[in-house]
C-alpha cells in the first residue's frame, strides 16, 4: 500500500466511522440553546479528545496486540465484523434520531468555557464515546497502524496527519451544524448517513478479506485482496 492509498483509504474510514455529517443532528441536540461561542467550543474539546484518544491508539495497538498474542489477520477480521455490523446499521438506520434527548436546559447563563466544560463532560459518553470513537474506530486505527508501520516514519506521520485531519473536519463540521441542518434537511441527512454506511460495509468486507487472505495460503485471490493494484 503507497502513502496515496494508506491516507485515502484511512481518511474514508475513519470519516465513515466517525460520521460528522450524520451526528450534527445530535450535535445541535446537545448543545440546544448555546451560545455560538460555547458550540464552537465544546466542538473544539470534542475534536481535541478524538485526536488524543485515536493516536494513542494509533501507536499502542499494535503492541497491544503482542501483549495479548492476537494476530493482524485475526484482528482484521475481527474489526471487519465489527465494521460491517456498525455500516449496516447506517445503512438501516436513522442515526440522526439517536441520543436526541442529550440536550438539556442548563439553568442560568455560563461563559463559553465553563459551558464548553460542563457540557464535555456529559458528553464524553455517549456522544464521544462510543458513538463518535467505537470500536470501529478504534479498529480501523490499529489495522492502518500496521499498515502505516511498513511505510517507516513517514507512513506513521502520514496516520497521525489523517487522524488529525479527520478531527479537523469534524469540528468544522460541527462549527456549520446550523447550516448543514437548514441545507440538506432530514431527509438529506439520512441519505448522507447510508451511503457513508453502504461504503462502511465495503470496507469491512475487504478487511475480512484481507484477513482471510493473510491468514490462509492461496483461499483469497491476491486480485480481490488488493483488486487494483495489478492496474497501476
Amino acid at each position: 500500500m503507497s502513502q496515496a492509498e494508506l491516507a485515502v483509504n484511512f481518511f474514508v474510514a475513519l470519516f465513515a466511522l466517525i460520521d460528522p455529517i450524520g451526528n450534527v443532528p445530535l450535535f445541535a441536540a446537545a448543545t440546544l440553546g448555546a451560545a455560538s461561542a460555547g458550540r464552537r467550543m465544546v466542538a473544539v474539546y470534542i475534536g481535541l479528545f478524538v485526536v488524543a484518544f485515536l493516536v494513542f491508539f494509533y501507536f499502542t495497538g499494535v503492541a497491544l496486540l503482542e501483549f495479548f498474542g492476537i494476530s493482524m489477520p485475526a484482528f482484521r477480521i475481527a474489526g471487519g465484523i465489527i465494521l460491517f455490523i456498525l455500516g449496516l446499521d447506517m445503512v438501516r438506520d436513522d442515526f440522526t434520531t439517536m441520543f436526541a434527548d442529550a440536550a438539556e436546559g442548563e439553568g442560568e447563563p455560563l461563559s463559553a468555557r465553563v459551558y464548553a466544560k460542563k457540557r464535555f463532560e456529559r458528553l464524553i459518553v455517549p456522544f464521544a464515546m462510543p458513538l463518535l470513537i467505537g470500536p470501529g474506530a478504534i479498529s480501523t486505527v490499529i489495522i492502518y497502524a500496521s499498515e502505516a508501520k511498513h511505510l517507516g516514519l513517514a507512513g506513521m506521520a502520514l496516520g497521525v496527519g489523517v487522524i488529525a485531519a479527520v478531527s479537523v473536519v469534524l469540528v468544522a463540521t460541527f462549527w456549520a451544524a446550523p447550516v448543514i441542518s437548514k441545507v440538506l434537511g432530514r431527509i438529506g441527512m439520512s441519505i448522507v448517513v447510508r451511503v457513508l454506511g453502504l461504503i462502511l460495509c465495503a470496507l469491512a468486507v475487504q478487511f475480512v478479506l484481507i484477513g482471510v487472505g493473510d491468514a490462509t495460503r492461496g483461499l483469497i485471490r491476491a486480485d480481490a485482496k488488493a483488486p487494483y493494484a495489478a492496474e497501476k
